[in-house]
């Protein structure tokens, strides 16, 4: 059975580190993905003191522009690798005594396993592209009962019109996404309904993302 994404595929983490290309797999740009990533954040109210998740955090791709941001011990990470997380803490992370390793954690499932309660704001980018809906669906539940205190999740997705839906969709940046393979696309109105299924208020906001992703910004619901 074909994997549902590249990272999914046996041996895809080993062999890329290997040839030491931990900024190359998590999808190319890094300095621009990093730097729209940190100024999401910044426009979301990220202060100092949030405690921030940033899930499928990969190589520390916001991690190393965050990490001297936040009051130190503030950052949280997982990614479905632990060995790409460790290579992107002993590459990427300048100061090394503001983030302990052990906040870095595999996480293969969205069961957050080790990651405290009290996270202010969590961030899942180009996460959801990767996956079908039903990891949405399945997700978004766990985030909101696993972390009460939640104030901000910040996720993005691929969409694509109704009426392009079945079928191949060349997104305004150039990929092409598709419905039944990575990097898969889903309606606005599924996405939306997942939110509110695991009690969020979502909105989808304009302009476009890198690769022509769609950010999704998921409030606590009453």
């Amino acid at each position: 059975m074909k994997p549902i994404s590249p990272y999914h595929a046996p041996g895809f983490y080993d062999a890329a580190l290997t040839k030491d290309r931990h900024r190359d797999i998590v999808g190319g740009r890094w300095e621009e993905t990093g730097l729209v990533q940190m100024q999401l954040l910044l426009s979301q109210g990220l202060d100092r003191h949030h405690k921030l998740l940033d899930i499928g955090a990969g190589s520390m791709r916001l991690g190393c522009r965050v990490v001297p941001y936040l009051n130190p011990g503030n950052y949280w990470a997982t990614d479905l690798s632990g060995a790409l997380l460790r290579r992107g803490y002993d590459r990427e992370i300048v100061d090394k005594s503001r983030l302990n390793p052990a906040q870095l954690i595999e996480d293969t499932d969205f069961d957050l396993p080790g990651v405290p309660e009290d996270i202010d704001v969590a961030i899942c980018f180009a996460v959801f592209t990767h996956l079908p809906l039903s990891h949405l669906q399945a997700a978004l539940p766990k985030l909101r009962q696993k972390l009460p205190r939640l104030q901000k999740l910040l996720f993005t997705v691929f969409l694509a019109p109704d009426a392009a839906h079945a079928k191949p969709h060349r997104q305004p940046d150039g990929v092409v996404t598709h419905p039944d393979r990575f990097p898969w696309h889903h309606r606005e109105t599924e996405v939306l309904q997942a939110a509110r299924d695991a009690d969020f208020q979502a909105t989808l906001s304009d302009p476009y993302l890198p690769r022509g992703q769609r950010l999704c910004l998921c409030l606590p619901g009453a």
